[in-house]
């Protein structure tokens, strides 16, 4: 991996799909679902043979700051960037962009979520190592496609153009469009088609995505602007008081927008955007169906963590972190059980745990979703 890539970890999750096991103060990237180490964990681990510890930055809320730098001790404190408030993925990104640019004006990011998975962490190295190449050849703007296993409605696709390299990964193609979260039949249409999930994983020079922004989203680099300016090419890191505040001020008059919405899709419509066909095992664990489907589960369906026992169950997944929990002759239902919430579901809309979550919190159950 070249000197001047720095892997940009994704952090500021709230905690809500997956409730009630993950909370505002225990978001996602927090807990250990499918290994003994939390998901961030997990994906520091896998980016530091890129980038090492000095070269990768989390991005996360303020109020999430203090138990993820507890969670990656081994990160410098000022490799921990603290946004005053959620504003979605294209101010975040573009925060990170202005601290890698400090550091490095030619730098290049590798942009990850905190939450992934991950099977095949070689494969999954030799991805990143190749998007670099490529992103450092050019200004194009990188993303990360994944072969697709089956027709999910939960993710974003990359519909693909023409090749433009080649290597052993399978090569790049011209991103000819993006499709967000399509129907099931839509979804098959598109594989059928040789369309990729979008994974989420992004490559490029900091320089040109800032210079996208200011051509795409003025409202964003403006405020950027300002905070670059004020900084004065220290590290955002740990700033100063006077800093801080001006910080909050501008993330106030940023609009609430992905990085998708904000810049890959406007120039992906311009051939500036490339995706890199990948196969390394991936999920973006975006729910409890997507864990049932990860785990490995026994001759009836049924996966588990804790004390359990199905009888009679079938296709089943049950999170018991304390007490026993039986299941008789239920099929296709999702049990997660925590001191003080009892979740019990169908399996297939785990997806609306979310709006679950929501309702807590207009229904005056607001502290149960706090912890």
């Amino acid at each position: 991996m070249k000197r001047s890539a720095f892997c940009v970890i994704i952090a500021g999750g709230k905690g809500t799909r997956f409730w009630p096991l993950s909370r505002s103060q225990r978001p996602k990237q927090l807990l250990k679902i499918l290994s003994s180490k939390s998901l961030i964990r997990e994906t520091a681990d896998r980016v530091f043979a890129l980038s090492g510890p000095k070269q990768t930055l989390v991005v996360t809320v303020a109020d999430q700051l203090k138990g993820l730098a507890k969670e990656l001790r081994m990160l410098p404190r000022a490799n921990f960037l603290a946004e005053p408030e959620g504003k979605n993925t294209a101010p975040c990104i573009g925060l990170a962009a202005l601290e890698v640019v400090a550091r490095d004006p030619k730098g290049i990011m590798l942009v990850l979520p905190a939450d992934h998975w991950v099977a095949d962490v070689s494969a999954f190295r030799r991805a990143l190592n190749s998007a670099v190449e490529l992103a450092s050849a050019s200004d194009n703007l990188i993303t990360i496609g994944i072969r697709p296993d089956y027709p999910e409605t939960g993710y974003g696709y990359i519909m693909k153009g023409k090749p433009v390299g080649a290597n052993n990964l399978g090569g790049a193609y011209q991103v000819k469009q993006f499709k967000e979260k399509p129907s099931e039949k839509m979804a098959c249409q598109l594989i059928r088609r040789g369309s990729l999930w979008n994974s989420g994983i992004f490559i490029w020079r900091a320089s040109t995505l800032l210079e996208l922004m200011r051509r795409y989203q003025p409202a964003v680099a403006d405020a950027l602007s300002q905070i670059s300016q004020a900084a004065r090419g220290k590290s955002l890191a740990k700033p100063n008081p006077g800093l801080k505040r001006l910080i909050a001020r501008e993330y106030q008059k940023m609009p609430n927008i992905s990085i998708d919405h904000a810049v890959l899709e406007k120039a992906g419509s311009e051939g500036k955007v490339l995706t890199l066909e990948a196969n390394f095992g991936w999920s973006d664990i975006g729910s409890w169906a997507a864990v049932h489907r990860m785990m490995h589960r026994d001759h009836d369906g049924n996966a588990g963590n804790g004390k359990w026992l199905g009888l009679g169950a079938k296709n089943c997944l049950i999170h018991a972190q304390d007490r026993l929990v039986v299941l008789l002759g239920v099929q296709d239902a999702v049990v997660v059980d925590t001191p003080d919430a009892l979740l019990v579901g169908d399996l297939k809309r785990s997806q609306e745990v979310r709006e679950l979550v929501e309702e807590l919190r207009q229904k005056g159950y607001g502290p149960y979703t706090v912890k």
